[in-house]
């Protein structure tokens, strides 16, 4: 899609904002502030309601969420929205699940931004990967288990894509997938063909750190039954390592429990 510009002395700044995993607490105070003083806001589709409920009445909220095969607007749709609004607008906001660098196209709308001479900045959220294994009791890294931590996409067309299994197949080393769940098949086959052994613990997280939050437990050679559990519900996260045993003695999370809401009301007037 070519990128149209428009006439005239830009106005408007854009605010990429990374909206967390969910829980509205987890949001910055620096976000907070952003979205407080919107005029719009462009956001996905994990951002949560609470988090949206924060928007100013008044401001105009468009939707340009993408879920696997449910996407609302192209990526260059997006990007063109971008650009005109910060003509028209002051402030205008782009709201992300998680973080806006890790696998949020975030740099690819502000490489856009920057060819057509708009101002913007960029506020990090706690991405999925962190966000998901602190709320499900599972450290990421830890001396004992696992000394590094790597992040992938599950997404898109894994059997066209030259894939590192064998790097990822390093038992010292946490993987953490995101959007993995639809190719949770080929994910397992990539790592057990590299030597990942097949009994390696294995967590899928479901709407983490919400009250809606499930945690689905087996192993790698379980992973394809996993992911294709009823129960399980979008958006979800694979971590794959050792540190998966350290769930049952770290977890603190009781989504049954979760005062979320009567805090936030408290503190989010």
């Amino acid at each position: 899609m070519e990128l149209l510009t428009i006439p005239g002395q830009q106005q408007g700044k854009v605010w990429l904002v990374g909206a967390g995993p969910g829980d509205v607490e987890l949001l910055t105070l620096k976000a907070y502030r952003i979205l407080k003083k919107a005029d719009v806001v462009l956001y996905d589709a994990l951002v949560s309601d609470e988090i949206m409920a924060l928007v100013p009445q008044d401001a105009e909220k468009i939707a340009v969420g993408k879920r696997a095969g449910k996407h609302s607007a192209a990526q260059d749709e997006i990007n063109q929205l971008l650009v005109t609004k910060a003509f028209t607008r002051k402030n205008v906001v782009r709201l992300k699940g998680g973080d806006p660098f890790i696998f949020g196209r975030g740099g690819e709308e502000l490489e856009t931004l920057v060819d057509a001479g708009v101002e913007f900045e960029v506020i990090p959220g706690i991405t999925a990967a962190s966000g998901t294994s602190a709320y499900a009791g599972i450290p990421l890294t830890h001396r004992d288990y696992a000394q590094g931590v790597s992040f992938i996409t599950g997404h898109c067309k894994l059997e066209s894509r030259p894939m590192d299994w064998a790097g990822y197949a390093n038992k010292q080393n946490t993987l953490v997938i995101y959007m993995g769940i639809l190719n949770a098949n080929i994910i397992q086959a990539g790592l057990m063909g590299a030597g990942r052994a097949a009994d390696t613990p294995v967590a899928i997280v479901s709407k983490a750190t919400t009250a809606s939050q499930q945690c689905f437990i087996g192993t790698l050679g379980e992973l394809e039954q996993l992911a294709a559990s009823p129960a399980l519900q979008m958006p979800a996260l694979m971590i794959i390592g050792e540190v998966v045993t350290l769930r049952e003695q770290l977890n603190w999370f009781n989504p049954a429990q979760s005062s979320t809401d009567v805090i936030s009301a408290a503190l989010l007037k």
